[in-house]
């Protein structure tokens, strides 16, 4: 830690990350890059992937930071490590490099929020599966052709056999209502 940054309390650090100081965030950026590149590059990362996290990180924190409610219970390090962790896993997800296994250097804080999103999404989907299986046929297959294979109401009532694209597409409002009661039935 540099001299410059041991005059800084966090306190002093947060007033000036508040106040847009350039000084303090060069203090920061000293104080908390070589952590991040450390973890970047050793979970399959490269410098300019480091460079990119911090700087999101960065402006997440001034983005709490200006916000009148939010009060930081960690310490800025932790905060922005785990920051760019989060970004990090996500960045390996979406490239599919993401194996279950991060080395980790500092603590870190979960994103309850995140986690209390992931729950509800696996109630929805449960909900959504369930609500399927149970609508039966023909709407399963029509709802199935059409939001999924993409086919059009023409080949649907060709395939299905209905008079014409507007008796499917009838029947496929009918069924998308049915599926809709039976979802919210599961998903309360």
């Amino acid at each position: 830690m540099s001299h410059q940054a041991l005059q800084y309390s966090e306190t002093d650090i947060i007033a000036g990350l508040r106040q847009g100081d350039s000084k303090v965030l060069e203090i920061v950026y000293k104080q908390h890059y070589p952590t991040i590149l450390h973890f970047i590059i050793q979970n399959n990362g490269t410098d300019q992937d480091a460079k990119d996290l911090y700087q999101e990180a960065i402006l997440v924190l001034y983005e709490k930071l200006k916000q009148e409610n939010f009060l930081l219970t960690c310490q800025i390090k932790t905060f922005v490590y785990s920051v760019c962790r989060r970004l990090w896993l996500k960045r390996l997800r979406e490239k599919g490099r993401y194996y279950g296994k991060i080395e980790d250097f500092e603590s870190f804080i979960p994103f309850e929020e995140e986690e209390i999103n992931a729950e509800d999404g696996e109630h929805k989907y449960g909900a959504m599966a369930q609500a399927l299986d149970i609508i039966g046929e023909p709407c399963r297959t029509l709802l199935k052709d059409f939001y999924i294979e993409n086919l059009s109401m023409q080949d649907i009532s060709e395939k299905m056999g209905y008079t014409n694209a507007d008796n499917a597409k009838n029947q496929k409002y009918k069924c998308l209502m049915r599926l809709k009661k039976l979802f919210f039935e599961k998903y309360k």
